[in-house]
């Protein structure tokens, strides 16, 4: 298992590798770069960002950059240099990779932070949310998705299964929203604060009220998180232990006179969670990265999505690899851990064997 364990770590360096490489190529072909933006603030026609990423801040000049028509090449070369665009796209390219083998993802052009100063401060929200929900989603998921399956075909199945469908089929953003109207002042009841993660004097409150403070303002994001991956993780588990309870090593050991919780448990359990297992880092990567944006937005959290979007549009290049670096590490580490997950469960599975 070490050697199987030793690949997949040198396999996360050609991966990050092409992913960084890729996405350095697409934004050399992008316009309304930093450079851009900064001119056409000094020009005093910064517009909106769709403007200055659609190059309408004014004509090309010095540097072949819009909006520099008019001044001095020094001026250019000065910004330039501060950006590091003045040398070749391969050498800049390298140099980062450089950086990154020490998490040295360099200074945010527009906030005055380090990328990983930054990135730490937006850490917490993201990990809320995707921790919380993730474990919410399990918890509801798999037991529940259990007695479905035993329960197959009966009127708790029926009526759990349309429940779970209308879950499936609403976004999270407007499920989001309604929980805000409903819960959070909009037109009803003013249960929950409608943003932030804790409240102004959160500092100042006791341990266990800084406790109940935290949870009382992450409920509703959370819930809000966690209804796409309830509805397909509740799905998947019942249709895995249906398909291991029809099996014939379960209907042997029912024959011999074993307790059908033994059997569930026992036999069946392990071999069915190895889908589950194996759905985890979909389901943690797509709660922590795919929904928070909108899900920070609408509760005005300030986490990693909001982040890497708001770095995009400013084209706030070293925070934008920065994330995308981070990101990409940290979706390969669980998937190794999800594979180390399906050996924990099955001793017989082995990735040694089959690769040799």
């Amino acid at each position: 298992m070490s050697a199987y364990i030793a690949r997949r770590l040198l396999l996360i360096v050609p991966t990050l590798f092409g992913i960084l490489l890729i996405n350095f190529v697409l934004v050399q072909f992008m316009p309304g770069g930093p450079i851009e933006q900064i001119l056409a603030q000094v020009q005093g026609e910064a517009g909106s960002p769709l403007d200055r990423i659609a190059g309408t801040a004014g004509d090309a000049g010095a540097g072949g950059y819009r909006g520099a028509q008019g001044l001095p090449p020094d001026f250019i070369a000065e910004l330039e240099r501060q950006f590091g665009f003045d040398k070749p796209a391969h050498e800049r390219f390298f140099l980062m990779l450089g950086n990154y083998l020490t998490f040295n993802f360099g200074e945010s052009y527009f906030r005055s932070i380090s990328v990983i100063d930054l990135i730490i401060e937006k850490m917490p929200v993201s990990i809320s949310l995707g921790l919380w929900s993730t474990l919410l989603a399990y918890v509801i998921s798999i037991p529940l998705g259990i007695h479905k399956a035993i329960r197959d075909g009966t009127k708790f199945d029926t009526y759990t299964s349309g429940l779970i469908i209308v879950a499936y089929a609403v976004p999270s953003f407007l499920f989001a929203i309604m929980l805000l109207v409903l819960f959070a002042g909009g037109s009803y009841f003013r249960i929950f604060p409608l943003r932030g993660l804790v409240s102004d004097n959160w500092h100042e409150l006791p341990f266990y009220m800084q406790i109940l403070d935290y949870f009382w303002h992450i409920t509703l994001p959370v819930l809000a998180s966690t209804i796409g991956a309830f509805a397909t993780l509740t799905l998947l588990t019942k249709n895995s232990f249906l398909d291991e309870i029809k099996k014939q090593y379960v209907i042997t050991a029912k024959a011999k006179g074993l307790a059908e919780r033994r059997v569930l448990y026992g036999h069946v359990f392990r071999n069915a969670m190895l889908i589950i297992i194996a759905g985890f880092p979909a389901v943690f990567i797509s709660v922590f990265f795919s929904g928070s944006l909108i899900i920070e937005t609408i509760f005005s959290l300030d986490g990693l999505g909001r982040l890497a979007y708001e770095s995009a549009i400013q084209r706030d290049y070293p925070v934008v690899f920065g994330t995308l670096y981070m990101f990409g590490l940290l979706g390969l580490i669980i998937g190794l851990i999800s594979d180390l997950c399906y050996v924990w469960v099955d001793p017989r599975i082995d990735f040694e064997s089959r690769e040799t």
